[in-house]
């Protein structure tokens, strides 16, 4: 699997439409969903983002990815000042629930929250700004068009169906973004030297990668690979695999019916002790005590 698909897998949405007259002028909402990430894309008029730093329009077309769990404020005038309404992206404001009209005047905004049960890995955060907008043109906006088109339609299991879509459009837009950035860990996964390595630890997380084995992929020396991945990566080729295989655990620890010793297996480890060990050297917790904290 391609490193940034790996990334990128555990991001699942929850989604809604928000219309008039929610959104008539003047508007402030403030998203309080405490969601990991946060897609915003308008079906007909312009909003701005307010969150850390500088204000962001976002326009028809345009797909918008706040980083949360810090709450967030759209508005049609992010120079006024005043009250703001809560709202979740289930469609909940001020405990009622508003819906998609075509025809109405106003401002119509699709927002999707990905609220994850796994842990969203933190390098993928780590280098995504508070907010960020993929433009009209960009590789997703026929799936938007297309999400509108079957939004305004009245869907069948519209709500089911929604979620999965927005999914893929939140997916599109943060590949489309890192594509466009080029950001340290993504030139880092384009290196001669670096890239075969880190698509190797994806493609094989529980393999009993050694330095000198992961040299050999990459063709150098263990003392030039070393080097160059710290250098890209910002931390040793171990340790990025330790952070690798820990998240893939969380995933997995939150799957029905997991076991502590059965997780073990599938992220590398010999046996449940040296996992457990390790998980909560990396996470505070033990792999025992995270499993039964899970939602059932």
């Amino acid at each position: 699997m391609e490193p940034l698909d790996d990334l990128l897998r555990s991001v699942r949405a929850d989604g809604a439409v928000l219309g008039t007259p929610v959104l008539a002028a003047p508007y402030a909402l403030r998203f309080v969903d405490g969601a990991a990430l946060t897609l915003i894309a308008p079906l007909r008029g312009e909003a701005w983002i307010v969150a850390d730093g500088t204000p962001v329009v976002v326009r028809p077309g345009d797909t918008a990815v706040v980083r949360g769990p810090e709450p967030f404020v759209v508005t049609d005038d992010p120079d006024r000042r005043g009250e703001t309404v809560d709202v979740l992206c289930d469609g909940t404001v001020q405990g009622s629930s508003t819906p998609y009209d075509e025809s109405a005047a106003g401002t119509v905004l699709l927002a999707g929250a990905a609220h994850v049960r796994q842990e969203l890995p933190s390098r993928l955060l780590r280098d995504l700004p508070r907010a960020v907008v993929v433009p009209a043109d960009h590789d997703c906006a026929p799936l938007r068009d297309y999400l509108e088109q079957r939004i305004a339609a009245g869907m069948h299991g519209r709500r089911v169906v929604l979620d999965r879509l927005i999914d893929w459009l939140l997916i599109c837009a943060l590949r489309d973004w890192f594509e466009q950035n080029s950001t340290p860990w993504y030139r880092a996964a384009g290196d001669a030297t670096v890239g075969p390595v880190l698509q190797a630890l994806h493609d094989a997380p529980a393999a009993p990668w050694t330095l000198a084995s992961l040299a050999g992929v990459a063709g150098v020396s263990r003392t030039t690979l070393a080097r160059r991945f710290t250098d890209l990566i910002g931390e040793p080729p171990l340790t990025y695999l330790t952070e690798l295989r820990m998240t893939l655990a969380t995933q997995l620890l939150a799957e029905p019916d997991a076991t502590v010793a059965r997780v073990a297996r599938r992220v590398g480890y010999a046996d449940a002790f040296s996992f457990s060990a390790a998980f909560k050297r990396e996470r505070g917790v033990s792999p025992s005590t995270y499993l039964t904290s899970q939602p059932a």
